[in-house]
């Protein structure tokens, strides 16, 4: 009576044990008790920063293990009712058990798909940015409709957001919009829009109703700790100060306290207005110029790597990974994985999930 129940307990257990492995549950629990013993020492709130980061890195690594550990919990329990029920033939107990265990699957479930957000950086927050392609209003409508999905995508994941640049377009939508990103996992979910993107529809700005192809692209990059170093020479730097051109009331209009910084030897742009303050926004720019000088350095080994491994990967304006059609049908398809939906609307919404999921399951 109770034989694929006690089989489908049995191959959870074994994941559970694979996890507990590549969780590495144990280590994680002792950093907990060191992380507790630091929070508890008088002088840790006088830290500033550096005790957000501590705080941040105990409640990561307590979900991790708070999860393992109540599944595992869950998993036994149900195998006692298995044995109670196999003695007792007590069909009330099956019916229970076939209620519970499909919860305890999807559980463990997820917690296999987190082994794949096990890149170095998977676990921080993430600076998102959007850039309109070549096609003026066209392309600067499609950065808005992206800027607009991915802060749906963002709040359905129970992330918080917030714009840091934002460049109007010259008629409608946006030139280019920065924002960044806070919850587990942002960058390690994120990272998979990185890329071009891809537009067809009829027009709304076109008057004989043609079809037009946009493109936008979109860049993610993760938000570095203190920990990790990136030399930064001031004198590679162009510091440009301008009024914001975003909301804020009077006081946009009359300070220039919006930030525009240039890296020189590389050409990288970053910029931040959504501070009153000059200083907090040149602290903000600062901290994206970091990220983005860190993956630049990240992609150009990848790409020697590739070099020499005989790979070439095309990183540019004619290599969209989605197309979004919306005329003359409805699709849109991730060319990297080949998965592809006929809900635009939902996708366009912020449904992204299956998206990503394919993309790092592709990964993996």
């Amino acid at each position: 009576m109770f034989r694929d129940e006690k089989e489908t307990l049995n191959h959870l257990k074994g994941k559970l044990d694979e996890l507990r492995g590549y969780l590495d549950v144990e280590a994680k629990k002792e950093r907990v008790s060191e992380l507790e013993a630091e929070i508890a020492n008088p002088n840790f709130w006088n830290q500033g920063d550096k005790a957000q980061e501590v705080l941040k890195e105990r409640t990561t690594l307590q979900k991790i293990v708070e999860g393992w550990e109540a599944a595992f919990l869950e998993l036994e329990d149900l195998l006692v009712l298995v044995e109670l029920g196999e003695e007792g033939g007590d069909e009330g107990i099956l019916k229970e058990i076939q209620e519970i265990l499909p919860a305890l699957e999807t559980r463990v479930g997820k917690m296999e798909f987190a082994r794949m957000l096990s890149g170095p950086h998977d676990a921080n927050n993430a600076i998102f940015s959007i850039n309109a392609g070549a096609g003026g209003t066209e392309a600067q409508d499609w950065a808005d409709m992206l800027l607009r999905m991915y802060l749906r995508y963002c709040e359905r994941k129970g992330y918080r957001t917030e714009i840091t640049d934002y460049q109007p377009g010259d008629e409608a939508g946006v030139k280019g919009v920065t924002f960044t990103v806070e919850g587990d996992y942002a960058y390690g979910f994120l990272r998979a829009e990185n890329g071009i993107h891809r537009l067809v529809r009829i027009s709304p700005f076109d008057s004989n109703a043609r079809r037009h192809t946009s493109f936008c692209s979109v860049f993610v990059f993760p938000e570095l700790s203190d920990e990790v170093e990136v030399e930064i020479n001031e004198k590679d730097l162009k510091v440009d100060t301008y009024r914001s051109s975003g909301a804020g009331g009077q006081h946009v209009n009359k300070t220039e306290s919006a930030i525009r910084i240039t890296h020189m030897p590389t050409g990288v742009v970053v910029a931040c207005q959504n501070e009153r303050s000059q200083h907090k926004n040149r602290a903000t720019a600062m901290k994206q110029l970091k990220a983005r000088l860190y993956e630049l350095e990240v992609r150009k080994k990848e790409e020697e790597s590739a070099a020499i491994s005989g790979e070439k990967k095309e990183i540019g304006w004619g290599s969209q990974i989605r197309s979004y059609v919306l005329h003359p049908y409805r699709m849109v398809k991730d060319h990297r994985t080949g998965y592809e939906v006929g809900n635009t609307d939902a996708v366009l919404d912020g449904d992204l999930e299956d998206f990503v999921e394919a993309y790092l399951l592709s990964k993996a």
